[in-house]
């Protein structure tokens, strides 16, 4: 008697399990993948390249010099089921590895771009946490997010990955706002403790037009504030503007700058883009190839060429130095760096 009443227990439970199951089944979204693949040739007029494979102009990405290069395959899962979700996002290449992610411990190169799960507890309060693609500044590591193949100044100095916590709320269709805690910039763990404080700013104050105001702070990473907004003024034109001042932990240094984007689109297929910036590094200590206390200019125009999920990118780029930062064909100190860049991206 025993047994019996034992084995229907067994057999309700395994019954309700599977309500259970089926119920969860029917609340799940599928697996979604995404991801990308690019490759380029660049050639810089000065045909220079040290080395190092340091380029003239030592932006990211397109960084090696009259050849056929890789760019980064880039696949990302995510998937939802009821109220949770998850994002894991790895790369393979130069782009997506020692380009933009430090180096394990045995020295091999990292591959992730994003590991993280989300809970929304309302359709106002969500949290996240994990390794995430920054919230700071206008373009990303993934090319097929970027109007422009090569990246600037901004990009370039600032965060690439925050991992934390984080929380976000949405007054409205208009207003939200993201608060967290992180690592160290660009640190998937960080020995010494939690250190940074974040937070994010939306608003949309008219269809077509999003603005965020991003500050990061803590030791040693350094404060950031950075203004990211674009605005969608017709069906093909769209205006952006990427803003930033950082300063370095002790009066260490530091950059500010600004980039204006402007885009439109002449039809489905061809769309020309301009990218103008201008980066000062701080007083206190050299940014990339920006010398303390010096400033460059940089103009990218970009033709995006599409066909279908494959688009073609033709850029050209100069960068004007206000001292003698780049090298000429001489291998002499010169004011100015032109490159021509031709990138084929294939997102999916």
């Amino acid at each position: 008697m025993k047994k019996r009443s034992f084995t229907a227990a067994i057999m309700l439970f395994s019954g309700l399990l599977s309500l259970n199951f089926i119920a969860n089944a029917q609340d799940s979204e599928p697996l979604i993948i995404s991801g990308s693949v690019d490759t380029y040739f660049k050639y810089d007029f000065s045909e220079y390249m040290d080395e190092a494979g340091a380029s003239n102009i030592q932006t990211f990405f397109a960084s090696e010099q009259n050849s056929i290069s890789l760019g980064m395959v880039d696949v990302a899962l995510s998937k939802q089921v009821g109220k949770a979700s998850f994002v894991g996002e790895v790369s393979f290449g130069p782009r997506g590895q020692e380009q933009s992610l430090l180096t394990a411990g045995d020295g091999n190169s990292f591959h992730i771009q994003n590991l993280h799960v989300s809970y929304q507890f309302t359709e106002e309060f969500s949290m996240t946490a994990g390794f995430m693609g920054t919230f700071i500044g206008y373009e990303v590591i993934s090319p097929a997010a970027n109007f422009n193949y090569s990246t600037s100044y901004l990009f370039s100095s600032g965060p690439f990955q925050n991992a934390g916590i984080k929380a976000n709320y949405a007054f409205s269709e208009k207003v939200g706002l993201m608060v967290g805690l992180f690592n160290d910039w660009n640190a998937y763990q960080d020995f010494n403790g939690v250190s940074d404080f974040g937070a994010q700013l939306f608003v949309a104050p008219v269809e077509g037009w999003n603005a965020y105001v991003n500050f990061i702070t803590g030791s040693p990473s350094g404060t950031e504030i950075d203004l990211t907004t674009s605005y969608q003024v017709t069906d093909e034109l769209n205006i952006g503007l990427n803003a930033a001042d950082y300063s370095a932990p002790d009066e260490a240094g530091g950059f500010q700058g600004g980039a204006l984007y402007l885009q439109y689109a002449f039809s489905d297929a061809f769309a020309l883009g301009a990218r103008g910036e201008y980066f000062k590094a701080k007083d206190e200590s050299d940014v990339l190839n920006v010398l303390a206390g010096s400033s460059v200019t940089a103009f990218t125009l970009s033709a995006n060429l599409k066909a279908g999920p494959l688009t073609v990118i033709p850029e050209f780029r100069i960068d004007s130095g206000s001292e003698n930062i780049f090298i000429n064909k001489d291998m002499n100190p010169t004011g100015s760096a032109s490159q021509f860049v031709l990138a084929a991206v294939y997102a999916f």
